[in-house]
C-alpha cells in the first residue's frame, strides 16, 4: 500500500521591491548608507569632540614606548635637516648663493614633513582601522581629518624649535610673521583634502601604501625643500612649462610662503606670482575635492 506525502505548497519568497516598500513603511533603512553631502557635513561638525580628542590621543601615543617620548617630535625633523644640510648643502652644494641656508633649510624640513606625514597617516586612516571602522558607526572622513589634525598639532609643538633656530641666526619677530597663520590653516586643509582622497583608495588597494614613500620622496626633490627654486628658475636653462609647474606645485607654495613669512632674507621677488591664489586655490580644490570623493565611498568602508 503506498503512503501519500502531502508536502505544503512552495511559498514564494517576497520580492526585493515588496522588502523595500514594507522597510520604507515602518522607518527603516540601508545599515551604513550614505547620507546627502549637507547632512554628511552636519554629522562631521558634530564629531569635532571626538575628532580632537582621537588626534591629540594619536599624537601622545605616538613615541610612548621611546624613553625620549615627545622630544622625537622635535628630533626627528631636525636630524633630517642635519642630513640634507651634509649631502645637499655641503656635498652638493645648494646652499650656494641662498641667504640664510640653515633657517631656510629647517623651515622647508618642517613643513615637508607636515604634508608628508600627513598624507601617509592618510593613507592607512581606514586600512589601519577597520576595526573602529567596523566596530562604529560614525562620518568616516573623521579619521583622515583627525590624522591631518595630529600632524598639525605636532608641527606646532615642533615650531618652538623652529623659532629658537630663527632667533640663534639672527631672524627678528616682524609682523610677517603673523603671515605663518594662514599659511598653515591653508596647508591643513590641502593636507585634510589630500589625505582624504589617499585614504579612499588606500582603503581599496592597501599596497598604494608601501608605494606612497617613493612618490613622496620623489615629491619632495622637485619641492624647493633642500634647494632654491628661484634661483635655479634665474640660472637655468628650463622649459616655461616645466617652470610653471615648478612654481605652481603646492608644497612649494606653502614652503615658500612660510618662508617668506619667517625669514627676512626671503624677499618677495623669490615667490611665484599670484602665489596667494595658489595657495588658496589648492586648499579649496584638495579639500573641497577630496571631501566629496571620499564621501561618495562612505557606505563602502569597511566592507568586504
Amino acid at each position: 500500500m503506498s503512503q501519500v506525502l502531502h508536502t505544503p505548497p512552495h511559498t514564494p519568497a517576497p520580492a526585493e521591491d515588496d522588502l523595500a516598500a514594507l522597510a520604507a513603511r515602518h522607518g527603516l533603512s540601508v545599515s551604513g548608507a550614505r547620507p546627502s553631502l549637507p547632512e554628511y557635513v552636519r554629522r562631521l561638525w558634530a564629531r569635532r569632540h571626538f575628532i580632537s580628542a582621537f588626534a591629540t590621543a594619536k599624537l601622545t601615543a605616538q613615541y610612548s614606548q621611546a624613553k625620549l617620548g615627545q622630544i622625537w617630535q622635535v628630533a626627528t625633523p631636525l636630524l633630517n635637516a642635519a642630513v640634507y644640510y651634509f649631502i645637499f648643502g655641503i656635498l652638493m652644494g645648494t646652499s650656494r648663493g641662498v641667504a640664510d641656508y640653515i633657517p631656510f633649510l629647517v623651515t622647508g624640513v618642517f613643513i615637508w614633513t607636515f604634508t608628508q606625514n600627513s598624507i601617509m597617516a592618510g593613507t592607512r586612516a581606514i586600512s589601519g582601522n577597520l576595526g573602529l571602522v567596523r566596530a562604529l558607526h560614525f562620518p568616516r572622513a573623521a579619521l583622515p581629518v583627525s590624522f591631518a589634525l595630529q600632524q598639525l598639532q605636532q608641527l606646532l609643538f615642533s615650531m618652538v624649535a623652529l623659532l629658537a633656530i630663527l632667533l640663534c641666526f639672527g631672524m627678528t619677530p616682524t609682523m610677517s610673521w603673523v603671515l605663518a597663520v594662514p599659511v598653515l590653516l591653508l596647508q591643513f586643509v590641502f593636507n585634510a583634502g589630500v589625505s582624504m582622497i589617499m585614504a579612499r583608495m588606500g582603503a581599496k588597494t592597501p599596497d598604494i601604501a608601501q608605494l606612497m614613500p617613493f612618490l613622496l620622496r620623489t615629491w619632495m626633490y622637485v619641492s624647493g625643500v633642500m634647494w632654491s627654486i628661484d634661483k635655479t628658475l634665474d640660472h637655468g636653462n628650463m622649459p616655461h612649462v616645466l617652470k610653471v609647474l615648478l612654481q605652481s606645485n603646492p608644497a612649494a607654495v606653502y614652503i615658500d610662503l612660510m618662508r617668506f613669512a619667517l625669514i627676512d632674507s626671503f624677499k618677495a621677488h623669490q615667490l611665484p606670482h599670484h602665489v596667494w591664489a595658489y595657495a588658496l586655490g589648492w586648499a579649496l580644490f584638495a579639500g573641497v575635492g577630496g571631501f566629496i570623493y571620499f564621501w561618495k565611498a562612505e557606505e563602502t568602508y569597511g566592507r568586504g
